[in-house]
């Protein structure tokens, strides 16, 4: 029996994700409650997809996570850490009792019957990431509305880009049942070394999806006051829509459709430029005189 969640650690870290994680660009009173909150996110990750852990195990450890982010106990080291970040900055412990809401579902649903039962997952595995991190830096919750997308959206790319992974290694499928039943392709087409017309179309189909999802959070950059955050989001934006263009393109089974390190820091200093000039200009246009009849 694993005793600690530590035992079924991968190693990643936060400088190993596909979009920026508490990168420079946030304001360095910032980054520790949203390094705390990665960690713990990342610590009960590694219980839910350890490839040997048993089901009773891996609940068992983040039932620890739970009770120590509670107080009740202080088997989980980043759990406790986190109860403390969260407690000193005044902020609730609900968005990360909903992250394990979704780890506990990694563990125990292996399919998903459709795109609604995926948004549902997203919900508790994506959203409340977005959500907390708006919290920390005092962000109005009006804008959850453009933050959900956005982190459904990426949650979405991940699954697509690592399908047949996930597959492979966990039997986890996160491709809707629905769309592969109308495609005419299975589950067990994921084993193959390229993907097939049929699954090919239902990955550009949920790509298409995706899309929408990432034009519905298209004016959330802006509707944020902190810049340094705003323009961090503004990256992940862009980031997001190159990766899902190449998913609409590429097979993920047999292609590579994940940014390398040359290509995210071409992106990263593109946008950063846009977004400091739009965030100039704003002031001006916005009190910019009427034109004389």
């Amino acid at each position: 029996m694993m005793e600690t969640a530590n035992a079924l650690s991968s190693g990643k870290g936060h400088t190993d994700e596909n979009f920026p994680v508490a990168s420079v660009l946030i304001h360095p009173r910032h980054r520790p409650s949203i390094l705390a909150f990665y960690r713990f996110a990342r610590t009960a990750d590694d219980v839910a997809d350890h490839p040997s852990a048993t089901p009773a195990e891996k609940l068992r450890l983040l039932e620890d996570m739970k009770e120590s982010l509670l107080g009740n106990s202080r088997a989980s080291a980043e759990a406790v850490a986190l109860r403390q970040a969260l407690g000193a900055r005044g902020l609730s412990t609900q968005h990360a009792l909903d992250l394990l809401e979704a780890f506990r579902r990694d563990v125990t649903k292996l399919r998903y019957a459709s795109w609604d039962e995926l948004m549902d997952y997203c919900r508790y595995s994506a959203m409340p990431v977005g959500r907390f991190v708006l919290d920390v830096h005092g962000e109005d919750r009006g804008t959850w509305r453009y933050s959900d997308p956005l982190c459904a959206a990426l949650q979405v790319i991940n699954h697509l880009q690592d399908c047949a992974k996930d597959y492979r290694d966990l039997d986890r499928v996160y491709l809707p049942l629905d769309a592969l039943g109308r495609a005419g392709a299975s589950v067990e087409d994921l084993k193959a070394p390229k993907a097939s017309a049929a699954l090919r179309s239902v990955i550009e189909g949920l790509a298409l999806r995706t899309d929408a999802l990432l034009a519905e959070a298209k004016p959330f950059a802006d509707m944020i006051a902190d810049f340094r955050l705003g323009l961090e989001v503004m990256v992940i934006q862009r980031l997001a829509e190159s990766l899902n263009r190449g998913l609409i393109r590429k097979d993920p089974l047999s292609e590579r459709v994940h940014h390398r390190k040359t290509e995210m820091l071409g992106l990263t200093l593109l946008t950063a430029s846009r977004f400091s000039l739009m965030r100039a200009m704003r002031p001006r246009i916005a009190h910019k005189p009427a034109l004389e009849p």
